[in-house]
C-alpha cells in the first residue's frame, strides 16, 4: 500500500510508521508540520529507505497537500496530525481550533478531489480519534460507537469537530472515511509532557511526581503499538463509514500508574539512599473540566474486525519504563528544547 501519514513524526504516527515500513513493507509518505510535539530524530533511520517520504507541511496549506495528494497518488490518507495536548488548549484554544478542525477539513477537500479524480474503489480517509469526545464517565458504563459526543475541553471539542466533519463528508461527497475512537496510549517516543513519560523522567531526575488533584481521575490505558495494530486491521479490513473505539482494557487511576511506575523503577533503578520514589509525589492543582473517567468498549472492533490488545498493562508498562531508561538522549534533547519548556513539569 501506499499510505500518506499526516503527523508522522508525532507520537502515535511515528510508532505506526515504524510498524508499517519495517513489518509491512508499506510505501509511506509523512506529512508533518514540525511542531514542539514533531520530532524528525524519530524517524531518522528511514531517511534513505525507498519507502518513506517526508513532507515539512502544514494541513491547512490547500496548494502543497494537493500537490503532495496528486504526485504521490496514496491509497490511503490517515490523519494522525492534531494539536493533542489537554494541557496547551486551556491556555491556546484557537491553535486548536486551527489546527484540528480548519486542517482536517482541508484534507478532507483534497481527499475529495483526490478521490472523485481516480478509479481507486477502495481509498480510504481514515480519521485518527479520541475517547476524549465522548466527554466524561462516572463509576459506571463504557464509551460504545453510540456514545453521544459531550467534549468538555478545547481539545476534545475541536477532536469531536473533526470527527463530525469527517463522517459528513463521507455522507455528503462520497468520500469512504473511517472513525477510529482510542483510549490513552502510553509506551515508546511519546512526549515527555504526558503523564507516564513524565513520570518516568522526573523519577530519574528525583524531581517531584505531579499529580492532579488527588489522584482518582481514571483512564483506559492503550499500548501504543497495539493501537497501531488496530488502526491497521480497520484500514485493511473494515468497510467505509464506519467507526470503531479502540480501548487497551487497562483502566487505571492516575495515582496507580504513578505508584506503578515507581514501583518498577524501585527495581531497575534504586535510589542511593534506599528510598522508594513514591516520596517524590505530589499532588497538586487540578486543571478545569477534568474528565473523571473514560473507558472503551471494544466489542465493535474484535467482533468485526478481530482485533484485540495483545499486551497487558503490566507488560506494555514495563517496555515503556526499558525504553525511556535506554533512550534518555532522545527525551533529555526535548526537555532542552525552549517550545516544551513552559509546559514540561505538567502533565495531560
Amino acid at each position: 500500500m501506499k499510505i500518506f501519514v499526516t503527523g508522522g513524526c508525532g507520537f502515535i504516527g511515528t510508532n505506526f510508521i515504524i510498524k508499517q515500513i519495517n513489518d509491512e513493507n508499506n510505501n509511506i509518505l509523512n506529512y508533518d508540520k514540525l511542531t514542539y510535539a514533531g520530532n524528525s530524530d524519530n524517524l531518522s533511520s528511514f531517511d534513505n529507505d525507498k519507502n518513506y517520504e517526508f513532507v515539512n507541511g502544514d494541513i491547512t496549506d490547500f496548494k502543497t497537500l494537493k500537490e503532495c495528494f496528486f504526485d504521490y497518488k496514496p491509497d490511503a490518507i490517515l490523519n494522525f496530525a492534531a494539536e493533542s495536548h489537554v494541557d496547551r488548549s486551556i491556555d491556546n484554544p484557537m491553535d486548536f481550533v486551527y489546527s484540528n478542525i480548519v486542517g482536517t477539513a482541508t484534507l478532507l477537500e483534497v481527499s475529495t478531489l483526490f478521490y472523485n479524480s481516480i478509479s481507486k474503489s477502495d481509498f480510504r480517509f481514515h480519521q485518527i480519534s479520541t475517547d476524549e469526545v465522548y466527554g466524561s464517565l462516572g463509576n459506571t458504563g463504557l464509551f460504545t460507537e453510540k456514545s453521544l459526543y459531550k467534549p468538555n475541553s478545547p481539545y476534545s471539542a475541536s477532536k469531536a469537530s473533526s470527527d463530525h466533519l469527517t463522517r459528513s463528508w463521507g455522507k455528503t461527497y462520497g468520500l469512504p472515511i473511517l472513525i477510529t475512537n482510542c483510549s490513552n496510549n502510553y509506551g515508546p517516543y511519546q512526549f515527555p509532557e504526558k503523564l507516564i513519560p513524565l513520570i518516568i523522567a522526573n523519577c530519574i531526575d528525583l524531581k517531584p511526581l505531579p499529580i492532579y488533584g488527588d489522584g482518582s481521575n481514571i483512564r483506559d490505558w492503550l499500548f501504543v503499538q497495539d493501537h497501531c495494530d488496530a488502526i491497521y486491521s480497520v484500514l485493511k479490513n473494515s468497510q467505509p463509514n464506519k467507526s470503531y473505539n479502540i480501548g487497551g482494557n487497562n483502566e487505571k487511576t492516575n495515582l496507580e500508574i504513578v505508584n506503578e511506575i515507581c514501583s518498577i523503577l524501585d527495581i531497575k533503578l534504586p535510589r542511593n539512599e534506599g528510598k522508594s520514589y513514591k516520596e517524590l509525589i505530589n499532588f497538586v492543582e487540578d486543571r478545569p473540566a477534568h474528565d473523571f473517567r473514560y473507558a472503551i468498549d471494544s466489542t465493535k472492533i474484535k467482533n468485526e474486525i478481530g482485533w484485540s490488545p495483545k499486551e497487558s498493562f503490566q507488560s506494555g508498562i514495563n517496555k515503556t519504563v526499558n525504553w525511556y531508561l535506554d533512550n534518555k538522549k532522545w527525551w533529555r534533547k526535548i526537555q532542552k528544547n525552549k517550545y516544551s519548556q513552559e509546559r514540561l513539569g505538567k502533565i495531560n
